[in-house]
């Protein structure tokens, strides 16, 4: 995308629900570069005060720092009254969170998105929303059409069933929708509330698609299997086993998370992007046992240990980006070697992104 169209955020204020988060942080510092000036709404209750501050550079002190929930409508309303346009990242976003409390996922990610909708919608002022969802709103796609012939791409599709065993499913937008979790779901329905609430007062609005995150500062949680680059190299680094669920033949697209912020960013401005759906994505398939293969070079000796799909873990597949490319004029530059070799190197140099439970498990195992 031409630079001129960025240049349409110079002095403008974007509002950014869960602007603290990994994500949220990243986009506040895109729009910063493009001269915008970035009001953050978060919680600032799904890390610790110190990974706020310490690995997402968030100041809790900072007059654009707004510390409140996106279900509160006197809050949600006064930002958006004093922004331009509003990216909607807020979310519970982790699968095996909305998974153990499906009404914690809905209060935050089907509530609150409403509550966001209906002050966007009330507001004049703002010239688009970006709603922030998710391919995991594809599930395993239409296994149908993974054995459909295509000429086009036979000799891809071919080696991608040569390499993983089966042909993993391309995710183009105009797919039908099968959420396989609770954060699927509630991503599904943002989408199509989004659509509903903004067309019906004729404001514009952005979906964005995104496919699997990844990259520094991303830190791990406890008892969840998100994140799987961060979670195999800080599980490396203390000289724990990778876990392979299902033997990690499940297909991720990896996105790095400034490719990430970079999209989402010329979403809120590139004209054709005007009440569109697209993936954020970089159209190559990984499996999670390629992941633990780059993540193990980096890491010498690292062991491998087979365990079960965790409930709601989809197989998989890869976003495709023509849609993304046309309208945005864009593409990822980071590719997936590069960004988990860098991720490898932020945590060396940053021991403190290790949390202490993990440290204490690969004590006990090495004990």
């Amino acid at each position: 995308m031409h630079d001129i169209q960025l240049n349409e955020l110079a002095d403008r204020t974007v509002l950014v629900t869960g602007g603290a988060g990994l994500i949220g942080s990243r986009i506040a510092a895109c729009l910063r570069q493009a001269g915008a000036r970035p009001i953050l709404l978060c919680t600032l209750e799904a890390y610790s005060r110190n990974t706020y501050r310490d690995l997402f550079g968030i100041d809790a002190t900072d007059p654009a720092v707004i510390v409140g929930n996106v279900q509160n409508p006197d809050v949600v309303r006064k930002a958006v009254a004093e922004s331009d346009y509003v990216i909607h990242a807020a979310a519970l976003a982790d699968v095996a969170a909305c998974t153990r409390k499906p009404m914690a996922a809905i209060h935050t990610n089907i509530t609150g998105t409403q509550v966001l909708l209906d002050a966007v919608a009330a507001c004049e002022r703002t010239r688009r929303l970006v709603f922030v969802s998710s391919a995991s709103v594809y599930g395993n796609g239409n296994p149908e059409d993974w054995a459909r012939p295509c000429e086009e791409y036979r000799t891809v599709r071919e080696l991608l069933k040569a390499v993983y065993g089966r042909v993993p499913p391309r995710f183009h937008e105009h797919a039908q929708l099968r959420p396989m979790s609770v954060y699927a779901n509630t991503k599904a329905w943002g989408e199509t509330q989004t659509a509903l609430t903004l067309s019906a007062v004729g404001a514009s609005y952005t979906v964005v698609r995104y496919f699997s995150v990844y990259g520094e500062p991303q830190v791990i949680k406890e008892d969840s299997h998100s994140w799987v680059v961060a979670w195999f190299a800080t599980r490396a680094a203390l000289g724990l086993p990778l876990h392979l669920n299902g033997g990690g033949h499940q297909i991720r697209d990896l996105v790095h998370v400034e490719d990430i912020a970079a999209a989402t960013v010329r979403a809120l401005v590139a004209p054709q992007a005007h009440n569109e759906t697209v993936n954020i994505g970089t159209g190559t398939p990984t499996s999670i046992r390629t992941v633990a293969e780059l993540v193990a070079k980096q890491y010498p000796g690292t062991r491998f240990v087979e365990t079960p799909m965790p409930p709601g873990d989809p197989l998989g597949g890869y976003a495709a980006t023509h849609r993304m490319e046309a309208v945005l004029g864009w593409r990822p530059t980071i590719t997936v070697k590069e960004g988990v070799a860098r991720y490898a190197d932020w945590l060396d140099k940053t021991p403190g992104a290790i949390p202490s439970w993990l440290r204490a498990e690969s004590g006990a195992a090495t004990a």
